[in-house]
């Protein structure tokens, strides 16, 4: 496909259609997955599998970047790709990628809370109950200090 066709990438700086692959660990792995065990899969078809792939990532992210242009927005989002998707006529993915999309956030979600328990929610100590016992530390290393608890050591 030309550069006409993605929107014009071929200004200074772009990438190529040549420079751009998919990581064919990963697709052979969907290949052997989705195939019956007795069925096996040629590298040529495994190369035009990868090319089909790159050239629908290319086409759907396209159309995304120009529904983000007429919409006036710098970052592309999720309702980007599924106004592609629409647009070039994959309406019946729509609903499916969706509920990956849902997936994908409540994952992200529980990933969030977690990471926040680990860093500040895991003492069990309410926020007030945090604030009064750095209060009691900042109270007790200023009065430190002001006693001349705090030695300097020579530098050597």
């Amino acid at each position: 496909m030309s550069d006409d066709e993605f929107g014009g990438r071929g200004g200074a700086g772009a990438i190529g259609d040549d420079d751009v692959n998919l990581p064919k660990a990963t697709i052979n792995k969907l290949i052997q997955e989705l195939m019956p065990g007795e069925f096996s899969c040629a590298k040529d078809a495994k190369d035009l599998i990868a090319d089909c792939c790159k050239e629908f990532v290319l086409a759907i992210s396209s159309e995304a970047n120009e529904i983000c242009e007429k919409d006036s927005k710098k970052t592309m989002m999720p309702e980007h790709i599924l106004a592609a998707l629409k647009a070039l006529g994959f309406d019946d993915m729509v609903e499916d990628v969706s509920e990956v999309l849902q997936d994908h956030k409540e994952i992200a979600k529980g990933e969030k809370q977690k990471k926040a328990k680990k860093l500040g929610g895991g003492s069990g100590m309410t926020q007030e109950e945090l604030l009064a016992a750095q209060e009691q530390l900042f109270a007790a290393s200023r009065a430190k200090f002001e006693a001349g608890g705090v030695s300097e050591t020579p530098a050597a």
